[in-house]
């Protein structure tokens, strides 16, 4: 079993920034794809940014030049640096990751998610 801790959300006036930060743990954990997606109300949840299997990376096109996704292996974090955000960018943030265990094959995991809300 793959646990994902997230935080860093909150409210934020638009133009100013946010730092996500998600922590994935597990026994003999390996990590394939992580990131984030994002779902606001009344809608369906969207990719935000990830790190594939490749080893690349994959951005929405709504957040390129604004959103930095970063990771430390080590610590099996990844990072979501967000500027410029904008009121459309409100919604509940989740951390995502493709990985598997010792005792679990590769299976997709979720975290709780974080709020994140821009005012205008």
């Amino acid at each position: 079993q793959v646990q994902l801790v997230e935080s860093g959300g909150g409210l934020v006036q638009a133009g100013g920034s946010l730092r996500l930060s998600c922590a994935a743990s597990g026994s003999g954990l390996r990590i394939r794809a992580m990131g984030w997606y994002r779902q606001a109300p009344g809608k369906q949840r969207e990719l935000v940014a990830v790190f594939t299997s490749a080893g690349g990376t994959n951005d929405a096109d709504s957040v390129k030049g604004r959103f930095t996704i970063s990771r430390d292996n080590a610590k099996n974090t990844v990072y979501l640096q967000m500027t410029s955000l904008k009121p459309e960018d409100t919604a509940v943030y989740y951390c995502y990751c493709h990985a598997q265990t010792y005792y679990s094959s590769p299976a997709d995991y979720w975290g709780q998610g974080t709020q994140v809300t821009v005012s205008s």
